[in-house]
């Protein structure tokens, strides 16, 4: 396959992954914001959104303030924020576009009309009406997009390019969530995941907290059907990050980036998946007593180092190479 071919691939995934990451974000902070909270806690939340995303700094140069409203509005429609949905949703339609040739005629039309919709929506202020409802659909969207690729594509290296690109996304996003979550409970020691007395008020918080960070990744029922006890942080750690069974932790994902790396193997690859196999390996017989006790801040920290270098290596090995 052309690299050219294969970028766009990757990239067509990768960006409908991060569109519905950042629905499934935006979402949840927006139902947490309707409980009691302080005016401090409330612009915390939304601050998180912005650094999950490394968007701090640009989203300050743009405006004086952390508002619900102005992080909406950065994070959903702006066309500068290269992370925005708007943004997100067009650069995939746009490399769906260009490898048209490569897709079922099912899936260019789930990106095209996604894209359509997603104008309509915004123009016709769905998002102001009904916030609720537009991450929804966005989650949707993103649904269908996965299914019918999955449904209508012929097992080859197109899909499977596909599917690095959606994998290695979504890990660094549970990634990202898990290490802001964890962080703002109590900064970046080696007990930050650890239970401390506390009031009922400051428990009912805690509970909210973490049920609101596993409805964000789809896991408070797996949760439950896994657990079926109370809501921890340790646990709730040990199940993004080491359950294989768990669509969305970091080791469901790299397995997946290792196999379909695996699959389309070339001359120039071997170190890459090396890298791989041993980050799948390491949260495979990992254990999250030693994980947290080494301090969570620091373990996660370093995986999205080992993130981020995957990445540029699979784009040295298979797809364009990324401009330094």
């Amino acid at each position: 396959m052309l690299s050219r071919t294969a970028d766009n691939l990757f990239w067509m995934c990768r960006y409908t992954e991060r569109a519905e990451n950042t629905a499934r974000m935006l979402d949840v902070n927006l139902q947490m914001s309707l409980l009691p909270q302080d005016p401090q806690t409330r612009e915390g939340s939304w601050l998180g959104v912005l650094r999950i995303s490394e968007l701090q700094g640009l989203y300050q140069s743009k405006y004086a303030s952390i508002s619900p409203n102005d992080v909406l509005e950065y994070m959903v429609r702006d066309p500068e924020n290269p992370s925005s949905i708007y943004s997100c949703m067009r650069a995939a339609r746009e490399n769906a576009r260009a490898v048209r040739g490569s897709l079922t005629t099912e899936v260019w039309e789930t990106y095209n009309t996604t894209w359509l919709e997603l104008l309509k929506h915004l123009h016709t202020g769905l998002l102001e009406r009904n916030p609720g409802e537009f991450f929804e659909w966005v989650k949707f969207r993103s649904h269908l997009a996965r299914g019918v690729t999955i449904g209508t594509m012929l097992e080859d290296e197109a899909l499977y390019f596909l599917r690095i690109g959606m994998h290695l996304e979504r890990a660094d996003s549970t990634a990202r969530m898990l290490d802001v979550k964890f962080h703002e409970r109590g900064g970046s020691g080696g007990q930050e995941g650890r239970a401390e007395p506390i009031g009922t008020a400051a428990l009912q918080s805690e509970f909210y907290r973490w049920s609101a960070l596993l409805s964000s990744v789809s896991g408070l029922e797996i949760y439950r059907k896994v657990y079926r006890d109370v809501i921890t942080p340790d646990r709730v750690a040990e199940l993004l990050i080491l359950h294989g069974d768990m669509p969305r932790s970091l080791l469901a994902s790299m397995r997946a980036v290792a196999d379909d790396l695996a699959r389309v193997s070339n001359q120039r690859s071997t170190e890459t998946e090396r890298r791989a196999g041993m980050l799948c390996a390491e949260l495979q017989y990992g254990r999250v007593e030693d994980i947290l006790a080494s301090g969570l801040h620091q373990y996660l920290d370093r995986f999205l180092n080992r993130i981020n270098d995957l990445g540029n290596r699979i784009s040295q090995d298979f797809l364009v190479p990324l401009s330094a």
